[in-house]
């Protein structure tokens, strides 16, 4: 980590207090196809992604690359509409530090969503899934380097770095509108070429449910802060392998806008439990 991370993050969050004027108790990470939930924010300030100091630039379709602050459904929230990937060459510290700034701004409570390769052969494209535990299968960590104990400890625990109590309530946000979530292990990979069917026949054998390529970083970076993270995966396809098809990232928009409403509605009840 370099030394001048605490700097750069009170750089990045004096100029979003600047803008906003807010201060955001929940902070969201939406995923491919997924940044609609935008939409539904009130009093919300747009910043663009190139306009905030030491913010890198997303490069993928479907990742707007803006960062919002204002209100969903009453709950100060700060919103990144799209995220940054390593396979964009950005390295792991820097496609996590917002989650470093949104501490810095005083979220303690994350909702990380994603869009991702089903490996567990029970889940169908349009699944939900809460994401129990992650195997990180990148090869790079964002707390390499030098650590500044201000911001978190040398050494963080990852026992719990999805919160058990925040999935138990999402759990029942979703029976009670009807909506039945899985539940599993996701797989962040570095990409950006979609797995062989034989990398997703180990994940399978590893124990993962999920395949994706983003999230890890975040998370890893969110437990090192203190902060309690919520995962879910929207499984967008079926991975390598399962199906006789190729891969597409166009698969992957049709499924998310198919989900749109469900996903909708039931990130819009869990907010408010998220304060």
């Amino acid at each position: 980590m370099s030394t001048s991370m605490k700097k750069m993050m009170s750089v990045a969050a004096a100029y979003i207090t600047e803008k906003s004027k807010m201060t955001p108790k929940v902070g969201l990470i939406l995923g491919s196809g997924l940044g609609v939930l935008a939409d539904y924010m009130e009093n919300a300030v747009t910043l663009k992604y190139e306009d905030i100091p030491y913010f890198p630039t997303s490069t993928v379709e479907g990742h707007a690359g803006e960062l919002l602050v204002g209100e969903l459904k009453g709950v100060p929230v700060i919103l990144m509409k799209g995220r940054f990937h390593m396979y964009e060459g950005y390295a792991p510290e820097i496609t996590a530090f917002p989650v470093r700034v949104m501490k810095q701004l005083g979220v303690e409570r994350l909702l990380v969503t994603n869009a991702a390769g089903g490996v567990n052969l029970e889940y169908e494209p349009g699944d939900l899934m809460l994401i129990s535990d992650h195997l990180n299968l990148t090869g790079k960590s964002p707390l390499v380097g030098t650590n500044e104990a201000e911001i978190g400890p040398r050494f963080p625990d990852m026992s719990e770095a999805y919160s058990k109590a925040l999935r138990q309530m999402a759990h029942e946000v979703a029976a009670s509108q009807g909506i039945t979530l899985r539940e599993g292990v996701y797989a962040g990979m570095l990409g950006p070429a979609y797995e062989t069917p034989a990398e997703i026949r180990m994940l399978r054998t590893l124990g993962a449910d999920a395949v994706g390529m983003s999230t890890v970083a975040e998370v890893i970076v969110a437990s090192h802060a203190g902060m309690e993270v919520l995962g879910m995966s929207c499984i967008s396809n079926m991975a390598a392998g399962i199906l006789d098809q190729p891969l597409s990232h166009g698969e992957v928009m049709e499924t998310t806008d198919r989900v749109r409403e469900t996903f909708l509605n039931l990130v819009l009840a869990i907010v408010p439990k998220l304060q």
